[in-house]
């Protein structure tokens, strides 16, 4: 269903923009050109101004504050990450990077040269966030298949729906990825999948059947930006919210303990910045790195895909 609306949006866009450069070219080159840029460079004015809410909302925050070079620099990453994700990998390239159990024949199922066996690495769900499908962790696939390591990556729908309602779908995968590889597999989660798998480990009150979580900028405590929200999951992820209350009332030491958090002083959807770690839990502050572009930062995903390598962390 996102890929349908992002298509939808993203077609659009460019036949408009197509349409308004037939009718003024001729006369306005400018306006002509003026519109486009309006067009398809618009999102940059809406990213400027959670910029501005999140420095607001970064006052006495624990995390460093972020200097305006920091936060100019996360703005213009933001700014060219956006029309990649949302315009094309997720409405266009959503199964580029098929899921891969580790079971499936051919060159692309055997590990690549000098890599570790494929059974001695443990299974990856790949849990997307809000307005995101699985086409969001692409350049993730793409270095978990180099590896030879068995990955699903999540579609989570109805995209508004309540947190709860997307548990089955993660137990479904975690399921099968334990079935595929005999040991209980690495959950990477951004923006709203951390909440989803504390939702499902919740639910589930297994531990044992994860091997460790890594979320990127999930809001753990909730987040200023949701107190704009209709929707359903969105409401729940407002700071303070009754939903997140009751989630951490549930929750051990120990279980937190299977968490590592990356959390960015320039997260432009999840502030303040520290309400994205967790107590008890492995917290690795990122600076200057905005919500999307963060999880595709060089320095996060070695350091994930290091820990994915490592023995459980229970």
């Amino acid at each position: 269903m996102l890929a349908r609306l992002q298509r939808f949006i993203t077609l659009g866009l460019l036949a408009v923009a197509f349409a308004w450069v037939l009718v003024w070219a001729p006369a306005h080159l400018g306006i002509a050109a003026l519109g486009v840029v309006l067009l398809l460079a618009g999102h940059s004015g809406f990213l400027a101004f959670e910029c501005v809410l999140m420095r607001r909302a970064n006052r006495g925050d624990p995390a460093p504050a972020a200097t305006l070079t920091q936060v100019t620099f996360s703005w213009l990453r933001e700014c060219a990450m956006a029309p990649l994700v949302f315009c094309w990998r997720q409405p266009f390239r959503e199964y580029a990077v098929p899921d891969r159990l580790g079971t499936e024949g051919g060159a692309s199922a055997r590990p690549a040269a000098g890599s570790k066996d494929t059974a001695a690495l443990p299974g990856v769900v790949l849990v997307h966030g809000l307005v995101c499908n699985r086409a969001f962790w692409t350049p993730w696939l793409r270095v978990l298949a180099a590896r030879g390591q068995p990955f699903i990556a999540l579609n989570l729908e109805p995209v508004f729906g309540e947190i709860d309602g997307y548990v089955p779908a993660l137990d479904d995968a975690v399921r099968r990825m334990t079935a595929a590889t005999g040991t209980a597999p690495v959950l990477v989660c951004h923006s709203m999948g951390g909440i989803v798998a504390r939702a499902w480990l919740d639910k589930t009150g297994d531990d044992s059947r994860v091997a460790r979580v890594l979320t990127l900028g999930s809001p753990h405590h909730g987040t200023r930006l949701a107190d704009f929200s209709p929707t359903a999951n969105g409401m729940q992820m407002r700071v303070g919210s009754d939903w997140l209350r009751r989630l951490a009332s549930r929750e051990t030491p120990a279980r937190r303990r299977l968490f590592t958090c990356w959390y960015s002083n320039c997260d432009n959807i999840v502030f303040p910045a520290s309400t994205a770690s967790l107590p008890d839990a492995d917290n690795r502050l990122v600076q200057g790195q905005p919500h999307v572009g963060m999880a595709f930062d060089a320095k996060v995903m070695a350091e994930a895909m290091a820990l994915i390598a490592k023995p459980s962390a229970h």
